[in-house]
C-alpha cells in the first residue's frame, strides 16, 4: 500500500486550471513565488509518503478506543501529528497576524489532499479546523481571535463543527441544544449550553491537550428552525489565567461509533453541560448561527470533494501497480500464448484509463474551486460567486469519484480485491462515508437547482456554461454536453420546486462533469502546446493527452445522456407501493 506523492500532476494544475501564478502577482500572495509554490508542494508529498502513509493501514485495524469518555489514538498518530504541527503544515493559508503563512487556500487544499491520499481518515483531523478558523476571522470579536486563533492556526488545538442532533440528521433546524445567557457573576456574557450532538468528527483525541468545537444551540424564545440558531464557541477545557487549559468545561465525549470505514478518525457523540456547567461563547450575534455556520460549511464541503480525489490517487496508484505485477492469461487474439500482465488487457486497461482520467478532473475541480475562492478574497467579485457555484459540485461529484474510482480499483485486483489483506477495500470503505457527511450529495444538488440557479435568475450558472462553450470548439462531445447543460438549465430556471428537484442530481452530475471537461480540455492545450514546444517531461505530458482524451471522448458523452432524466420532472417519481 505505498502512496507516491503525483507532485508533477499537482504542480501542473496549480499551473494551468488553478493560475497559482497569478495570485502571486498581488501583494496579498505575493509569497507563493514558483520556488515556494515547488517546495511546499514536494515537501508536504515527502512529509505525507513518510509520516502518514505508514499509519493508514494502523488506523483501519487498531482503532481509537473510547474509554471513560477519553479517546485513545493508535499507536504512532500522536507522534505524527506533533510533526505535523512543528511543521508548520496546517498554518499554510492562516492569517499572518495570528501565526499563519498568509499563503493560498488553493495550497492548502493540496497539504489537505497530500495527507488524505496517505491516509484519509487521520487527514480528517486537519480538515474542520480551517473552517473554524474562517468563521473567527468572519464573526468572532478580536478578543476570540487573539484567544483561540494562534493555536488552531497552527494545529496546536485543533477545531470541530457541531451541528446534527440524534433527531435532526439533516434537519438543522430542528435541533434542541440551548443556550442561557448568564446576567450575573463572574461568568457574566456567556452562556450555559446544553444538549447532545452526533458525528462530531474528532470530537475527542488525545492529540491535543484542548479542543475547540463550534456548536450550534437555540436561546431562549428564538424562533423555529434554522432562523433561530445561534453559533457558540465551547472548548474542551476553559482557560486559566495563564491562558492554559486546565479548568474542566462539562464537555462529555459518550461513546465513539464503529463505522463501515475511515477507522482512523473518532466520529464522536458528545454532551454539553450534562454534570456540570458548560460555558460557551457566542460567535457573531444571536440567531446569526447559519450564517456564521455556512462559512465553516462551505470551506469543509470543499475539503470533503477533496476527499474524493484522495482516495481516487490512492486507489488507482494501488491498481496500477497490482494491473503491472499481475500475470494471467495471454492476450487475446495474440499468436502468443504466453500470459501477461493484466494491465495489458484491454479491459483492465480500460478501467485504469477510466480511474487516472475521473481522478484528474476531480482534482481539477477541487483546484479551480479553491482558487475561485483564493481570487475572491483579492477582490475579484465575479470569482467569489463562481465560487459559491463551484462548491455544490466540487463536493458531490468528486466524492462519487471517489467511490467510482474505489470501486473499480476492487475491480482491477479481481478477488484479491475483495480480501481485505491487499487494501482496495479499505479505500471503497473510506470513500462510501465522502457523499453523506457535511451535507448529502443530495443536499448539494438541491442547493445548486435552489440557492445557486437562483442567483441573478440562473445568469451565474448561465455564466460557467458560456465560459465552458468557449473553450469547447474544438473538442465536439464537449460542445454537446454544454448545449444540453444549457437547455436543462433553462428548463430548470422556469420549473416548479418539485420539478427541480427531481432532476437536481442528474443535472448536477451534468454541470459537473461538463466543469471538469471545459478543465481538461485546458490542461489537453497546455500539455500539446509544452510537447510542440519541447518542454517539460514528455512522458508525463503524454500520459496527460490520453487522460484528457480519455475523460472527453469517453466520460463526456455519458453525461450528456442524463439531460432526459434531469428534464422528466417530478411526475416520474410516483411513491413506491408499501410493502406489507
Amino acid at each position: 500500500m505505498t502512496y507516491t506523492p503525483p507532485t508533477t500532476e499537482q504542480l501542473f494544475v496549480l499551473n494551468h486550471v488553478a493560475r497559482i501564478d497569478a495570485m502571486a502577482q498581488h501583494d496579498r500572495f505575493a509569497a507563493a513565488t514558483p520556488d515556494m509554490v515547488e517546495a511546499i508542494v514536494t515537501g508536504i508529498g515527502e512529509f505525507a509518503a513518510e509520516v502518514y502513509a505508514p499509519l493508514n493501514r494502523v488506523g483501519d485495524t487498531n482503532n481509537p478506543q473510547w474509554r471513560d469518555g477519553k479517546v485513545i489514538m493508535p499507536p504512532g498518530f500522536k507522534e505524527a501529528y506533533k510533526a505535523f504541527v512543528e511543521a508548520g503544515w496546517g498554518s499554510i493559508d492562516g492569517p499572518s497576524e495570528y501565526g499563519g503563512q498568509d499563503l493560498p487556500f488553493t495550497l492548502a487544499t493540496v497539504v489537505i489532499e497530500a495527507l488524505g491520499s496517505a491516509n484519509m481518515g487521520f487527514s480528517l483531523c486537519s480538515i474542520l479546523t480551517p473552517g473554524a478558523i474562517h468563521a473567527l476571522m468572519a464573526y468572532g470579536s478580536e478578543e476570540q481571535r487573539q484567544t483561540w486563533l494562534p493555536r488552531l492556526v497552527t494545529g496546536e488545538w485543533n477545531g470541530t463543527m457541531n451541528l446534527t442532533e440524534p433527531a435532526a440528521g439533516s434537519d438543522v433546524g430542528a435541533l434542541r441544544s440551548t443556550a442561557e445567557k448568564i446576567t450575573e457573576g463572574p461568568n457574566a456574557g456567556l452562556y450555559r449550553i446544553r444538549g447532545q450532538k452526533i458525528f462530531i468528527t474528532f470530537g475527542e483525541h488525545d492529540l491535543t491537550d484542548n479542543i475547540v468545537h463550534l456548536v450550534l444551540a437555540r436561546t431562549p424564545g428564538a424562533p423555529d428552525g434554522t432562523r433561530g440558531i445561534s453559533l457558540f464557541l465551547v472548548p474542551k477545557y476553559r482557560l486559566d489565567a495563564g491562558g492554559r487549559p486546565t479548568i474542566s468545561n462539562g464537555v462529555h465525549c459518550a461513546s465513539i461509533e464503529h463505522k463501515l470505514g475511515i477507522h482512523g478518525s473518532p466520529t464522536a457523540v458528545m454532551v454539553y453541560g450534562e454534570d456540570e456547567d458548560c460555558l460557551g461563547e457566542i460567535v457573531g450575534e444571536e440567531m446569526g448561527g447559519m450564517r456564521a455556520m455556512f462559512v465553516m460549511m462551505n470551506n469543509a464541503r470543499l475539503m470533503i470533494g477533496c476527499q474524493g480525489v484522495q482516495i481516487g490517487e490512492r486507489a488507482t496508484q494501488q491498481a496500477q501497480r497490482f494491473a503491472a505485477e499481475r500475470v494471467q492469461s495471454a492476450l487475446a487474439g495474440s499468436p502468443d500464448r504466453t500470459p501477461v500482465t493484466i494491465d495489458r488487457h484491454p479491459d483492465v486497461r480500460r478501467m485504469l484509463w477510466r480511474m487516472r482520467a475521473q481522478t484528474e478532473a476531480a482534482r481539477a475541480l477541487v483546484y479551480y474551486a479553491a482558487a475561485q475562492t483564493d481570487f475572491g478574497k483579492l477582490g475579484d467579485e465575479a470569482a467569489a460567486m463562481r465560487a459559491e457555484v463551484l462548491i455544490p459540485l466540487a463536493k458531490a461529484h468528486a466524492t462519487d469519484i471517489g467511490c467510482e474510482v474505489a470501486s473499480l480499483g476492487i475491480q482491477v485486483h479481481g478477488g484479491m480485491g475483495f480480501i481485505e489483506e491487499t487494501g482496495a477495500a479499505q479505500h471503497y470503505r473510506d470513500a462510501r462515508i465522502a457523499p453523506i457527511y457535511e451535507g448529502t450529495n443530495g443536499i448539494q444538488a438541491a442547493d445548486l437547482v435552489g440557492r445557486k440557479l437562483g442567483m441573478a435568475g440562473g445568469d451565474l450558472v448561465r455564466g460557467l456554461i458560456d465560459d465552458i462553450a468557449a473553450a469547447a470548439a474544438d473538442f465536439p462531445e464537449l460542445q454537446q454536453l454544454v448545449e444540453a447543460c444549457r437547455a436543462v438549465t433553462d428548463w430548470m430556471v422556469g420549473a416548479n420546486t418539485a420539478d427541480r428537484l427531481a432532476g437536481s442530481y442528474p443535472y448536477l452530475t451534468m454541470l459537473a462533469t461538463a466543469t471538469c471537461g471545459w478543465l481538461m480540455a485546458v490542461q489537453h492545450q497546455a500539455a500539446r502546446a509544452a510537447l510542440d514546444a519541447g518542454e517539460g517531461d514528455r512522458a508525463f505530458l503524454d500520459a496527460k493527452i490520453a487522460s484528457t482524451r480519455f475523460y472527453l471522448e469517453q466520460i463526456v458523452p455519458a453525461a450528456t445522456g442524463l439531460a432526459a432524466s434531469a428534464l422528466a420532472g417530478d411526475a416520474v417519481l410516483e411513491p413506491l407501493p408499501a410493502i406489507a
